[in-house]
């Protein structure tokens, strides 16, 4: 379940709490049970996912793709990142500062966990982690940045209305909160 941190050290675990502090943003946090399809399980608990295996989790989860696509998601992938990874550091340095997507960022995490950062309309920050069962969307034009937390690993579910519109375009904005990955990890 996510955690949310502020900037004054104040935490909130409820949903209906982190929903409320998200709202200036208009970042939406949901909570999307995985089930207990014992193969689907079986597969979130290996480090490593051939292709054929990325193909049955989604597959396994696809009633979420089909609610997405009523919003104009196109299509979805699965990212699995894990500390074995060749260029971790490089690949997660794209993410680590302030930037802003032309489309939305949706992620459905269903194994790990990583933190996304937010600069609210006033200027202050606030860090999220999200975890296993959790469902963000954070809309086209929002200052955000994201990290692994001290685990190091994530699955988690992206979709997609174009991937063009992904590309980080970063802005000048200093992160003042670091790191989030203290919070029980």
């Amino acid at each position: 379940m996510a955690i949310l941190r502020l900037e004054d050290g104040t935490t909130y675990t409820h949903l209906r709490d982190i929903a409320r502090e998200l709202a200036p943003l208009n970042v939406q946090i949901n909570y999307w049970t995985i089930g207990d399809d014992s193969e689907l399980n079986a597969l979130l608990l290996q480090d490593i996912l051939s292709d054929t295996e990325k193909q049955q989790v989604l597959q396994a989860l696809d009633t979420y793709f089909h609610q997405q696509q009523t919003e104009g998601y196109q299509s979805r992938d699965l990212i699995v990142l894990h500390p074995d990874i060749p260029d971790l550091e490089a690949l997660l340095s794209k993410f680590n500062r302030c930037h802003t997507h032309a489309d939305p960022e949706v992620r459905y995490i269903i194994a790990g966990e990583g933190v996304f950062g937010f600069v609210r309309p006033d200027g202050s920050q606030i860090e999220l982690i999200v975890q296993s069962e959790d469902y963000i969307n954070v809309p086209s034009d929002t200052e955000h940045w994201f990290y692994l937390t001290a685990s190091r690993q994530i699955k988690a579910v992206r979709y997609f209305t174009t991937t063009s519109g992904w590309v980080p375009e970063y802005t000048d904005t200093e992160i003042r909160l670091r790191p989030a990955s203290v919070l029980g990890s």
